[in-house]
């Protein structure tokens, strides 16, 4: 029996999940999280042989506690599963090590199967979501321009941001200038869609 704990905020995406899944003679979820920062705490007690986690979280990202997960349980093998596969994002899930990456409009036949060869300690990667991470390249961006920047997406003006990160005003703007020199933007909202298309941010 693979036993599976299930990270996603979604709840009829969760319930379908879990349904899903427990058609399976050979699979048992033993446990369900809505948050980032959930998952390590589950698994330490469910103690699963593959941890389903959501990309997208609140609290900690799916691929920040997969990081973690290894670290407490490294048995646990980890499939992330993300509603839109942008290339930033696979990047990071394979310079994290995990083990498998899937897309949540798949099959669910391919579900299964997924979750049967991560137990089995295999990769399992669309070959599409890679050739566009590797199209795509590294991110350009400095963990500070990063960080600018998301919080420059989530509407966040250059004085709030710099009281936030204990910044001045100016030195933010600064690092909103060389995230928009850098993803070759014209301002800092298409730099915003730029790196938020490319999983970056």
């Amino acid at each position: 029996m693979i036993r599976i704990l299930l990270a996603e905020d979604m709840h009829m995406i969760r319930a379908a999940l879990t349904a899903l899944l427990r058609l399976e003679p050979d699979i048992e979820v033993v446990a369900e999280v809505t948050r980032g920062d959930e998952i390590v705490p589950a698994a330490l007690r469910t103690r699963p042989d593959v941890a389903i986690l959501d990309i997208d979280l609140p609290g900690v990202d799916g691929i920040t506690a997969s990081v973690e997960l290894r670290e407490r349980l490294p048995d646990c093998r980890v499939l992330v599963l993300t509603a839109m596969g942008r290339p930033g994002q696979v990047r990071r899930a394979l310079g994290c090590g995990i083990e498998a990456f899937l897309v949540k409009d798949a099959p669910g036949d391919r579900l299964a199967d997924a979750v049967r060869r991560t137990a089995q300690g295999l990769r399992v990667l669309d070959p599409e979501l890679v050739s566009a991470a590797m199209e795509y390249g590294a991110s350009p961006l400095t963990p500070r321009e990063r960080e600018v920047l998301g919080q420059a997406a989530r509407g966040a003006t250059a004085e709030e941001i710099a009281a936030r990160l204990h910044l001045s005003a100016g030195t933010v703007r600064n690092y909103l200038t060389g995230a928009i020199t850098k993803t070759g933007a014209r301002n800092k909202i298409d730099a915003i869609r730029v790196a938020e298309d490319a999983g970056w941010i």
